[in-house]
């Protein structure tokens, strides 16, 4: 089975472990393969440009955290490949294991012994003068902010072009389940099962409180217009952005490739109360 290696390059711990793991397991049952551009090197791997990676593997080892599963996750998902993700970071609801667990848990998947379990993506389209210049995935969210100076947005929201409210707020989430737990969580929003089939829109610091967060189904297609007199900073999942000049739109709806990740033995609730610390007495 071949693996593809995917490290936080911050962290020195990261090329430890991936040392380890090669020379534990690396052998006709267990090969592994790693970008190019990232200029890392371990001897008996291999090597491929980031545009072959998704291509040249069967499974994706993530040793980091969120940020970088969510990177792994743009590489290979539109393959199908899974994703197992090592917790090398502070939350980790993604990277569900531990460095200790590591090697056990790679030769748990090469054996197929690992059960795989479906999160869906969201397609970003970004349409100016009515023609998409860019297009994206994102496995968490697509968020629309004012980064350079301080004021208030005016953002347009319809779905299947029923108008929702024109947002004056910092910004919009449009978010995934498994985004439901990320920056929308932290604006407000609900926690959305990972099983379920639903986008979450969540404004960020609304000038009218009664704006409230709303759920609304995969299969409609939400469209956001800029409709301030200045740019806004249209980002997905943290890791790409492009700005948005007056009277362009995103359209936003359920992509149609899945991410496919490595479920772990704990049941989703368990893995809310031990990284939210729910129940815990706060000193």
């Amino acid at each position: 089975m071949r693996f593809g290696l995917l490290l936080k390059r911050e962290k020195p711990e990261a090329k430890q472990l991936a040392e380890a793991l090669i020379a534990q397991l690396a052998g006709p049952s267990c090969e592994f393969v790693l970008i190019e551009q990232d200029g890392i090197h371990f001897a008996g791997t291999t090597c491929v440009p980031e545009s072959q990676f998704g291509k040249s593997i069967d499974a994706l080892v993530v040793l980091g955290g969120d940020g970088t599963f969510l990177v792994g996750s743009s590489l290979v998902s539109d393959h199908g490949v899974p994703i197992l993700g090592v917790n090398l970071g502070s939350l980790g609801f993604m990277t569900h294991w531990t460095q200790a667990e590591a090697a056990e848990v790679v030769l748990a998947a090469a054996k197929g012994e690992l059960p795989i379990e479906e999160r869906m993506r969201l397609k970003v389209s970004l349409v100016e003068g009515g023609a998409v210049v860019a297009e994206r995935s994102a496995l968490n969210e697509a968020v629309l902010t004012q980064r350079s100076v301080s004021r208030l947005l005016d953002l347009e929201a319809e779905s299947d072009g029923d108008l929702i409210a024109t947002f004056k707020a910092d910004g919009l989430i449009v978010a995934s389940p498994t985004g439901s737990t990320a920056y929308s969580l932290a604006a407000g929003g609900p926690i959305l099962t990972p099983q379920l089939e639903a986008m979450v829109l969540t404004p960020i610091c609304p000038h009218t409180l009664t704006y409230r967060p709303v759920v609304m189904r995969a299969d409609r297609r939400l469209t956001v217009r800029n409709v301030s007199p200045y740019q806004v900073t249209l980002t997905v999942d943290g890791q790409w952005a492009r700005e948005m000049p007056p009277a362009a739109y995103v359209e936003i709806s359920k992509a149609e490739n899945p991410l496919r990740l490595y479920r772990p033995t704990n049941p989703f609730f368990a893995i809310l109360r031990q990284k939210l610390r729910w129940g815990e007495r706060q000193a």
